[in-house]
């Protein structure tokens, strides 16, 4: 007989075909795929691998394998079909978020419309300038137009708003319908130009009313103030606007608190303002001293048509550039290897270069006068206080909401009120330089803010872009000290030491003064001593 194969004592064969063997000792197996696991892994251990080619003779049977290519086998149309199904569902969503050329094209076009209308729009606040504080962006007294229509402090301004629209409909003698209606109408066109997201929560009858009580408002204010010593207006009306003046002063010129002068003109039709004497009013305030002879000192422009009130008074106030008149010398420009945008007025002391405040008051008339040995900068004159500094903060701001890359580069007066700031900035560094622009008159009056607090408020302005005129005058100024070197360093060291080389005169004058009274006194003496 063939000899029985030899099978451990303990181990009790696995029958295919039948149930699955009771648990035996030895063999701790809990189910069937463990026991098939146990005897697969068995067997691989105890036959030889023999292999022909390096292929094995014998393939033995792995259970887990078998079982995970069972349950692959099994799951795999589902899988797929799940994959297949998540696939779809991306491609849905990227086509649902994908943008559409016409929707690209749609906001593209309201993109140029608005760069179109840059100068004609009623701006926000830039966040450089929105950071300097309320102070310089917020109203005190009253709210014009839908910026800051619904602060409760403002509320008071309201009702003295109607009182105004009763005074401009005695005065014109019209229907109030009929002047309502020019408003109204002219409310339309410009409802386009305020932000869209302020707009949605203003219905069109409540913008046209607003419109008509600020414009009347705004009307019968610069009625009084070119006629604050006669009694034209209404005497409450004069003592509310006498009594909160410097509120009123503060309000007007804000960014944000302007109407669109459409709207204003649409008032004066009626209500006419004598507006070269209001301009003339608001450009003696930027200083201490007051022309008493009460005439306009400035030529008024028939072809000027502003966009709104502070639009108005910053063209009359920002005046002609010398610079206008001619040429940017180019090729001197491309000659310079450096420009410093960087120079005290000590510096320029040192340099030989004085300060002088400039005839015409006006701020984009700046430049360099070069003499024989010395040079001389232009500067408009300023009494500086927190309200003027408010004032020159908000021209600032206009500037900077419809600056192009090629009007700041191009248009001498589209930058001049950024040109005049941070050209001073550039000049105050320290207590000295403030000193010596109120000794050469560019800082007027004493009743303004003290040195330290203008060294606390020049910094702020040295965040505005650089226009055209501060950066003609740098180059000027660069251009001297690159022609002047030698004559430099000697002025350089005069400034420096001039109280040593004063005293150090003066000792030596004193010295051969003394010297010459001894030698008149020796030579008198001689011949007496000479005498028998």
């Amino acid at each position: 007989m063939e000899p029985a194969a030899w099978v451990p004592s303990n181990f009790q064969p696995v029958n295919w075909g039948m149930e699955p063997a009771a648990w035996s000792p030895g063999f701790p197996a809990e189910s069937e795929t463990e026991s098939i696991e146990m005897y697969g892994s068995w067997i691989q251990s105890c036959i030889p691998n023999y292999s022909c080619g390096g292929q094995p003779l014998v393939e033995y049977y792995d259970p887990a394998a078998a079982a995970a290519a069972a349950a692959a086998t099994q799951h795999y149309p589902l899988e797929k079909e799940a994959q297949d199904q998540s696939v779809e569902v991306v491609l849905y969503n990227m086509e649902m978020h994908c943008p559409n050329v016409s929707e690209l094209q749609k906001v593209m076009n309201e993109f140029e419309t608005d760069i179109d209308m840059i100068k004609e729009k009623m701006h926000r606040y830039p966040e450089s300038i929105r950071d300097l504080g309320d102070q310089y962006t917020v109203p005190r007294t009253v709210a014009i137009g839908p910026y800051h229509h619904n602060r409760q402090q403002l509320k008071k301004a309201e009702q003295v708003k109607r009182v105004a629209a009763y005074h401009c409909i005695i005065e014109s003698g019209r229907s109030e319908l009929e002047l309502y209606h020019e408003v109204a109408s002219a409310a339309n066109d410009v409802r386009r130009l305020y932000d869209k997201d302020v707009m949605q929560g203003i219905g069109y009858d409540d913008f046209q009313r607003m419109m008509f009580f600020d414009a009347c408002f705004l009307v019968q204010y610069m009625i009084w103030l070119v006629d604050v010593s006669e009694e034209k207006a209404d005497p409450w009306l004069r003592s509310f606007f006498y009594s909160n003046s410097d509120g009123i002063h503060h309000d007007v010129w804000l960014l944000e608190n302007q109407l669109p002068w459409k709207v204003v003109k649409s008032v004066m039709k009626f209500s006419p303002v004598e507006l070269d004497r209001f301009v003339d009013a608001w450009r003696d305030r930027l200083h201490d001293r007051k022309d008493l002879k009460g005439k306009p000192h400035f030529a008024w422009d028939d072809n000027y048509e502003p966009r709104h009130l502070l639009g108005l008074l910053r063209h009359y106030i920002v005046g002609r550039s010398r610079q206008n008149s001619r040429e940017t010398d180019k090729d001197a420009a491309d000659k310079l290897k450096s420009l410093s945008f960087s120079v005290g007025a000590i510096e320029l002391a040192e340099m030989g270069i004085t300060l002088r405040a400039n005839e015409t008051a006006e701020l984009a008339d700046m430049g360099l006068n070069n003499g024989i040995f010395f040079a001389e900068l232009s500067l408009a004159p300023l009494s500086l206080n927190y309200a003027r500094a408010s004032r020159l903060v908000n021209m600032a701001a206009l500037e900077m909401c419809y600056l192009t890359p090629t009007s700041v580069v191009t248009n001498i007066k589209d930058s001049a009120v950024c040109s005049y700031l941070v050209l001073l900035s550039m000049l105050v560094h320290r207590e000295e330089d403030v000193h010596e622009l109120r000794r050469k008159g560019i800082l007027q009056g004493g009743s303004g803010l003290t040195n330290k607090q203008v060294i606390d408020l020049f910094p702020c302005f040295q965040s505005l872009p650089n226009g055209l005129c501060s950066t003609l005058t740098m180059q000027e100024i660069e251009r001297y000290r690159m022609n002047r070197k030698s004559l430099i360093e000697g002025h350089a060291f005069w400034y420096r030491n001039k109280k040593s080389i004063c005293t150090v005169f003066t000792t030596i004058v004193s010295v051969v003064s003394i010297v010459g009274t001894l030698i008149a006194i020796l030579t008198k003496v001689k011949p007496l001593k000479a005498a028998p």
